[in-house]
């Protein structure tokens, strides 16, 4: 997956009428503490099956730590972001659908009585299955299955993802005990609406180089509190998260346009290129100029 293309909530989906797609997640170049997986939000929910590396999630501000064969579970609004945890390659495969894939059992008393709370957000799977279990290495297989399906496209492989992957949600709920349930809990991050809005905003203004102090603004905290939060639900510092995202925008250019550095250093707010190659080389391991000839 080319990461920056999943910043947005309005992840495309191909078919409309099969919401779910499959995001092969396979990050180079990356060292321990590295963004993997770039911070935002979708009305989606994600499963994502992590292959290769170790890999520290933040959903909604809790840290789920995961390994190969270990599967996390994203719920549907969920800000979520993801770092390596060593200097090893990271492979994940992703998978995002809509809860409307199954809009046709909503009338079916069962799956009311077993699946439809976590389909309407009312309550959430275990966000971490680990391999080391039994079960999840089940499910992992299981998984495995739907994956290839989705990345074969074999006629007809919209119906057997769609049913495998309602067995899959089946099976999982049932072996989701009441401690694991989060039914009743108060959300992870209860000013999470506010930072999607920020994080909204700074894609839009990056360039302008946003402060701590407008950023707090937005959200209606005091900075130093600001700044915790943020910390607290990214992993890393608001500054941090503004210049990644501009050496993701800056990679991106790097790749797709033949714009020279200097004008590449411009348009992601750089007015020096000199320093736009310092800190591309902190955040990406290379300088620019090493970047587009790998690319």
């Amino acid at each position: 997956m080319s990461y920056p293309k999943e910043l947005w909530e309005d992840t495309h989906m191909s078919q409309p009428a099969y919401p779910i797609q499959l995001f092969p997640n396979r990050p180079t170049n990356k060292k321990a503490e590295d963004c993997v997986l770039y911070l935002h939000w979708h009305a989606h929910m994600e499963l994502i099956l992590v292959r290769a590396g170790k890999v520290l999630f933040y959903i909604d501000s809790q840290p789920i730590e995961a390994e190969q064969g270990d599967i996390v579970f994203v719920p549907g609004g969920s800000l979520h972001v993801g770092y390596s945890q060593a200097d090893e390659a990271v492979a994940m495969d992703c998978v995002v659908f809509n809860a409307a894939l199954f809009h046709e059992w909503l009338n079916d008393s069962v799956h009311v009585q077993l699946l439809a709370r976590y389909m309407e957000g009312k309550d959430n799977f275990p966000l971490l299955l680990s391999a080391s279990d039994q079960y999840a290495r089940e499910l992992q297989n299981e998984l495995d299955i739907i994956i290839s399906e989705l990345a074969t496209k074999q006629a007809g492989y919209q119906l057997i993802v769609k049913a495998k992957l309602y067995a899959w949600l089946v099976k999982l709920a049932r072996l989701n005990s009441k401690s694991l349930s989060t039914q009743g809990q108060e959300p992870y991050f209860a000013n999470r609406d506010r930072f999607k809005q920020l994080i909204d905003w700074v894609k839009l203004h990056y360039t302008e180089k946003p402060t701590v102090k407008q950023a707090a603004s937005m959200v209606g905290l005091d900075p130093f509190y600001f700044c915790k939060q943020f910390k607290k639900l990214t992993g890393r510092t608001f500054i941090e998260y503004v210049n990644v995202y501009r050496m993701t925008e800056a990679e991106r250019m790097l790749k797709y346009s033949e714009a020279t550095v200097g004008e590449i250093a411009n348009r992601v707010g750089c007015d020096n290129a000199a320093y736009f190659t310092k800190l591309y080389k902190q955040y990406m391991g290379m300088t620019p100029s090493e970047a587009r000839k790998q690319l």
